[in-house]
């Protein structure tokens, strides 16, 4: 795969998505094309870093409701729009629902090269907290029920002595526990274990 990142080329107009896609893969992008929405759904493979360059007015599948089908599959990919022409409310939606960026056509290279790098960048560091989230969850799967018990209470500033009040058991239990803890969620400190909890969404569980 190309070290600069992957483009998803999806329009239905043939002389655009072929010109587009000789352009960008001279510039060094790995570029797939789809002449529609289902054949990208169909035939694509989600990959990282990447961009998906997405026509919003195609027949069988629009822009926008791939968008959403993509959405609801959990697929991540930045999406970065290009159109001849298209509402205002199509454009305020297709944001809303996590466009990095919107191109009308005819748009030149420095800016479609500015909004594929935005979306790359984005992705490279979507990915990265992707799997910092899939860590900590392995992580916190490895604590007994007890010392996730523990967990929750510390995260919510609670003290040894609160927790061992709580919870029945003794301080030096508490403190053997919170130790576990902290070795088994890799973490330093309190303020550590707050911020994992936060970014796994780990109160949720």
């Amino acid at each position: 795969m190309s070290d600069i990142g992957h483009v998803y080329l999806i329009d239905d107009d043939e002389s655009m998505h072929t010109s587009l896609g000789r352009m960008l893969d001279e510039v060094g992008y790995q570029v797939q094309e789809y002449a529609s929405a289902s054949d990208f759904l169909e035939k694509s493979l989600p990959i990282s870093p990447a961009v998906i360059l997405l026509d919003m007015q195609m027949p069988d599948i629009t822009g926008l409701d791939l968008q959403k089908q993509l959405v609801s599959l959990g697929r991540k990919t930045p999406i970065v729009f290009i159109s001849g022409q298209s509402h205002p409310h199509q454009i305020v939606q297709a944001l809303k629902n996590g466009a990095v960026d919107f191109l009308f056509k005819p748009f030149n290279l420095e800016e479609l090269l500015q909004a594929i790098n935005e979306a790359l960048k984005f992705d490279k560091q979507q990915f990265k907290s992707i799997v910092k989230e899939i860590e900590t969850k392995k992580n916190y799967d490895l604590l007994t029920p007890r010392e996730k018990e523990v967990s929750a209470l510390l995260v919510k500033g609670f003290l040894n002595k609160e927790i061992a009040e709580q919870l029945g058991i003794s301080k030096a239990t508490i403190k053997v526990h919170k130790a576990r803890v902290i070795e088994k969620m890799q973490v330093t400190s309190m303020q550590d274990l707050v911020k994992k909890y936060l970014e796994a969404d780990l109160d949720q569980n």
